[in-house]
């Protein structure tokens, strides 16, 4: 690794979203990361971390987990420690997903989303879903490794009209221009 850039090392994902008017079912949204083998990374996940589930290594978790939007600052938060992943596997894509249970429901239908992604107190990434609003889940940051082994961060909000059990099989497709 080169002494100038140790690359991304730990990285917390943040969202948040105000609760619904009073009478409507409440939006559920969710935090997902796919990881990926370096033989395979635009193939099928190494494994999914998300609301009941952690990374095999423990490297990848759900720091807060809400069903509502009812608290206080940011909602979901899940940390991705980088510099611990296993070197076999180079790419880690993040996600978020609106839980379609009281029927469909796309970002223009949650109160106020937002999204922060930060390193440290250095934020890499925010939004407000507002270039998705017609999508039910969306792909918001992608880690790969370099040649060196260093992580690098590639941002970008990316809307997806999957179910969550689908979306968490395309969601590090490679993507066509």
């Amino acid at each position: 690794m080169n002494g100038l850039s140790k690359g991304i090392r730990k990285v917390e994902v943040a969202l948040r979203w105000d609760p619904n008017p009073s009478g409507e079912p409440p939006a559920d949204l969710d935090v997902v990361a796919a990881t990926y083998l370096a033989e395979a990374p635009y193939g099928d996940p190494a494994y999914v971390t998300h609301f009941d589930s952690r990374s095999p290594d423990g490297t990848i978790y759900l720091n807060r987990d809400s069903q509502d939007g009812k608290g206080f600052g940011f909602d979901e938060v899940m940390t991705l420690e980088l510099e611990r992943v296993d070197a076999r596997y180079a790419r880690v894509v993040v996600g978020v997903v609106i839980q379609q249970r009281a029927g469909r429901r796309t970002f223009a239908g949650v109160t106020s989303p937002g999204l922060r992604i930060r390193e440290g107190y250095t934020d890499l990434a925010s939004s407000d879903f507002g270039d998705v609003l017609g999508a039910t889940a969306a792909t918001v940051a992608e880690f790969v490794r370099d040649e060196d082994g260093a992580w690098e961060f590639r941002a970008g909000v990316h809307g997806y009209e999957d179910d969550p059990a689908d979306f968490t099989r395309v969601m590090g497709t490679l993507r066509r221009p």
